[in-house]
């Protein structure tokens, strides 16, 4: 007879990180269930008239594509529960949510100096400008996925074990993780610069989840634990 309740691999995953999956894939079961949730739960540009505060947590528990849910998954489970093990689950959570909202914040800037640079062609003092530029607003592209969490994760692996090996996808060479880290952080920022026809994907909200990964793990570096051990050095 088989024991249902005696999952290995599912139970050998931390809790925080098991309750991650478990809420991105409901939440996309949601979606696929109930599509309008996807507008509901995704990140608006700020001035756009379905914006919330909300979303700016929400979006990180969304995706609407199976592809772009497994891959933000399989990548949270191969360093989430690592990291987690190492800090502990509310320094983890915490880590996670706050580069999640920071990468959705980068976003939403770069979001803005877009809508800026075509708004210079308008005539906003008009109505017919002022209409084209609320078009703007509310037809902007709504942005969901973990993506901006992840690469913050990313980052904090390949600066608490900068020398582990990392297999890049079809390719059977080990990279060092601080290596992997570098190469794909300039990765992205090349395909966020180029603005490239039909490219969909949120390069500079992957890069604001690895700004302020940064950013909170040089500040923790400063401080000690009780016993005056450095925290980051394992």
């Amino acid at each position: 007879m088989i024991n249902f309740n005696n999952n290995s691999l599912f139970d050998s995953i931390p809790p925080i990180t098991r309750n991650l999956l478990l809420i991105n894939t409901i939440v996309w079961l949601s979606c696929l269930v109930f599509g309008r949730m996807v507008d509901i739960l995704g990140l608006h540009y700020f001035q756009a008239k379905g914006f919330y505060v909300y979303q700016l947590i929400t979006y990180m528990f969304t995706h609407e594509e199976f592809s772009h849910l497994f891959f933000n998954m399989f990548a949270l489970f191969m360093f989430g529960g690592l990291i987690e093990r190492v800090w502990g689950p509310q320094r983890y959570l915490f880590y996670y949510m706050v580069t999640g909202v920071g990468a959705g914040l980068v976003q939403m800037l770069v979001s803005y100096i877009i809508i800026r640079s075509y708004a210079g062609g308008l005539e906003t003092d008009s109505l017919l400008g002022q209409q084209q530029l609320y078009y703007l607003y509310n037809t902007f592209p709504v942005t969901i996925g973990a993506s901006g969490a992840v690469f913050g994760l990313l980052l904090a692996f390949g600066m608490l074990f900068p020398n582990a090996p990392l297999y890049f996808m079809f390719i059977p060479i080990p990279i060092k993780a601080k290596y992997f880290v570098i190469g794909y952080g300039l990765v992205e920022f090349f395909f966020g610069i180029s603005n490239r026809a039909g490219d969909n994907v949120a390069h500079f909200a992957h890069l604001g989840g690895m700004f302020f990964g940064i950013i909170m793990i040089l500040y923790w570096r400063k401080r000690k634990t009780s016993n005056g051990r450095d925290f980051f050095q394992y």
